[in-house]
């Protein structure tokens, strides 16, 4: 770890490698922005899936680039609408022709029970994103001016994503703002300073500010797009949770080796030997879990690899190199007004001593109750159900949704987003009908027509995203199917169609729910093999890497139970986003095991002096603090994404926050110690502890280390 040890050489290697990190952050920022690939699909899904070759086949047909805004008009007391409230809407529909492609609107429909009035609007999608959201917005002005009893709601494909793109305006701003504040109090809480948390704050926020605009440049770079305030939002999180974890253990350290040399450039390079291999193996952990996201189905989880990712190697830098070039700078007068003296009593570690002692006199039954509690919480998640609603999706109900509520109690509740199904024009009529014949559809007629390819739009009765709208798509992909002669024709990459295809808003949703699935099932597996293996390099056995891995395992599904209690029973969510299981696995994994790492990898080092036993019992006591600091900082730096009002987001947040704490504070401090207890020397088969001779010096720890 000598490449590390070169920043505490002396001032003048501090202030240059600092001024270093300047510069290449300024390089970093002058990065040229890279044109941001198109997206595979307007769900991030590949061609592979039907409701993405619907998609390109769309492309052939006149109205490509149309959507519908629907709007919905009703009156405020929910009652039916008057003669004078439908001339109102009649009255409307001429204005709200300009917002539409050809200039013109068909007349308003009425629900069966006259209570709600239909204007859809056919919107160019043409010129982006952007300038939808912009329309839209324009349309919802416009609307301002009905009569007082009448209100009106615009929802809609258009509507949706302009309302999703709303969300996330700010949220940068208001994420970064919220996790800097909560990192600076508990900072300023774990070490009872006026100056030392300002220093790894600096660093930190440095470091996240450098990431985000690094990603900026390298997801496109690498051929993904980067269009979602998930992937930002959850990158910037991890990079505070991460480099602030890092920051807390190397401090910890630094203040240790203070407390035995006087020289502090001897005492950073003594800490930084020590600290840098767990650091490492810490955030190559992590590293690791979140790339087997480029194995996923959908492009945001790629893009979140890539993005988490580089910042983790960014917070692994700046842990090594920056933050103890600018400890050293300050000098020991940081730590005021409890700077460490050469052989001061250390303060730290009492609580957790006595603790340690309490567990190593009863271990078995520690070891059992500890198991039956993970065991107890996990059954909370025992029901738990996925998937949500498009109209579930946001935790503060925006305009689009509020709409298409309005509209499914009036209409099907599938009319907000009919189903595409392609199919040669020739077979329109065939395929309409046995459209129409699918239990759950509502209705089915011919839409738009080009050379060689056609769409039928079908209404489901189901509201999207429900089990019963998904049972809908599976009864009507292969009822077309079936119809002879329905075949679209071919695309490149994909081939021969065998029937007519199922696509659209509704039926992406549960090809994307279906992709999830998948993912689970590939990347879950492969997860827990690469932390075993970096487990096991790093300790150099098989028994304790296999048994940390176990118990973060079963803290995971502790805290999914303990956080579907939650959900269900307290906060009201319906159900998990289909999503939130895959995330919250890979993040919980990677950095749950990291505790394991600060703990077992101090508890190695001091066993060599004092055998297992005692030094897994030292080793809980001189990391007891840091450890417990750095998980309930990371806990509430990821709550923090309940800031942002998307479900997906809020409930990782949530899972990820239980799991951590149940590592920190039950898993690290109780569980792993129970064993190793338990085990004795065994703990480390079929590695052996060395005993390494006594070492009072730095000097002398420093030939130590060279020689292992």
């Amino acid at each position: 770890m000598s490449v590390f040890t070169h920043v505490a050489r002396s001032r003048l290697a501090a202030w240059l490698t600092v001024a270093a990190a300047i510069v290449i952050a300024g390089a970093v920022f002058g990065l040229p922005r890279p044109d941001n690939p198109a997206p595979v699909s307007n769900t991030g899904l590949s061609v592979e899936w039907e409701s993405t070759q619907v998609e390109r086949l769309q492309e052939q047909l006149p109205s490509r680039d149309v959507q519908a805004a629907i709007v919905v008009v009703s009156r405020d007391d929910d009652g039916p609408l008057t003669a004078s409230d439908r001339d109102s809407v009649t009255a409307v529909t001429g204005d709200l022709g300009r917002f539409a492609v050809g200039g013109r609107i068909p007349p308003p429909q009425v629900s069966p029970d006259g209570a709600v009035a239909l204007l859809v609007v056919p919107m160019s999608t043409a010129d982006g994103q952007e300038a939808v959201a912009e329309r839209v917005g324009e349309l919802r002005d416009s609307l301002g001016g009905l009569p007082g009893p009448l209100r009106a709601e615009v929802t809609g494909a258009p509507a949706f994503a302009a309302d999703l793109g709303e969300v996330f305006e700010g949220a940068d701003v208001t994420l970064l703002a919220v996790t800097a504040g909560v990192v600076a109090v508990l900072l300023l809480i774990t070490y009872r300073s006026p100056f030392l948390w300002l220093v790894p704050l600096a660093v930190v926020a440095a470091t996240e500010q450098t990431t985000l605009r690094a990603i900026e440049t390298i997801v496109p770079a690498v051929g993904i797009n980067l269009n979602s305030g998930e992937v930002t939002g959850i990158a910037s999180v991890l990079v505070f949770g991460a480099a602030t974890n890092y920051a807390l253990l190397l401090i910890a350290r630094y203040r240790e080796e203070l407390r035995r040399e006087e020289d502090r450039f001897v005492a950073m390079r003594a800490a930084l030997r020590r600290t840098a291999e767990p650091i490492l193996a810490s955030g190559s952990t992590v590293v690791l879990g979140v790339l087997t996201l480029l194995l996923s189905e959908q492009e945001t989880n790629r893009a979140l690899a890539v993005a988490c990712a580089t910042g983790v190697v960014f917070a692994m830098l700046s842990a090594l190199l920056v933050l103890p070039a600018a400890l050293l700078i300050f000098g020991r007068g940081l730590f005021w007004p409890f700077v460490p003296r050469v052989g001061g009593e250390a303060r730290e570690g009492r609580l957790w001593g006595r603790l340690g002692k309490g567990v190593l006199r009863r271990p078995l039954p520690v070891t059992a109750l500890a198991t039956l509690l993970l065991a107890g919480l996990a059954l909370g998640g025992l029901g738990i159900r996925t998937g949500l609603a498009e109209t579930e999706q946001f935790r503060v109900e925006p305009e689009a949704v509020a709409g298409a509520k309005t509209l499914a109690e009036a209409f099907p509740a599938g009319a907000t987003q009919p189903v595409a199904v392609l199919t040669s024009p020739t077979a329109v009529p065939a395929v309409t009908a046995a459209a129409a014949a699918v239990p759950g559809v509502s209705s089915a007629r011919p839409s738009d027509a080009g050379q060689n390819v056609a769409q039928v739009d079908v209404v489901l009765e189901a509201e999207p995203g429900t089990a019963a709208s998904d049972r809908a798509i599976e009864a009507l992909r292969d009822a077309v199917a079936a119809v002879p002669g329905s075949a679209p024709p071919a695309l490149d990459g994909v081939g021969e169609f065998s029937g007519a295809l199922v696509g659209g808003t509704v039926a992406a949703t549960y090809d994307s729910d279906q992709a999830d699935s998948r993912d689970q099932r590939l990347i879950l597996p492969i997860i827990l093999l690469l932390v075993l293996g970096v487990l096991v390099a790093l300790l150099r056995g098989l028994l304790a890497p296999v048994l940390l891995v176990l118990t973060v395992v079963a803290s995971f599904f502790a805290s999914l139970g303990a956080a579907w209690l939650l959900f269900d029973h307290v906060l009201g969510f319906p159900a998990l986003d289909s999503g939130v299981l895959l995330l919250a696995f890979v993040f919980l994994v990677a950095l749950g095991v990291d505790y394991n790492i600060f703990l077992v990898t101090r508890a190695r080092e001091d066993a060599r002096r004092m055998g297992t036993r005692d030094g897994m019992l030292s080793a809980l006591r001189v990391t007891g603090g840091v450890i417990t600091s750095a998980g309930v900082l990371l806990a509430a730096v990821f709550a923090v994404l309940g800031v942002l009002p998307l479900i997906l987001l809020t409930q990782i947040g949530i899972i990820v926050c239980i799991g951590v704490l149940l590592d920190t504070l039950l898993v690290r401090t109780v569980l792993v110690p129970a064993l190793a207890f338990l085990l004795g020397d065994r703990f480390w088969w079929p590695g052996r502890i060395h005993p390494e001779p006594a070492a009072d010096s730095a000097d002398a720890r420093e030939a130590v280390t060279a020689r292992d």
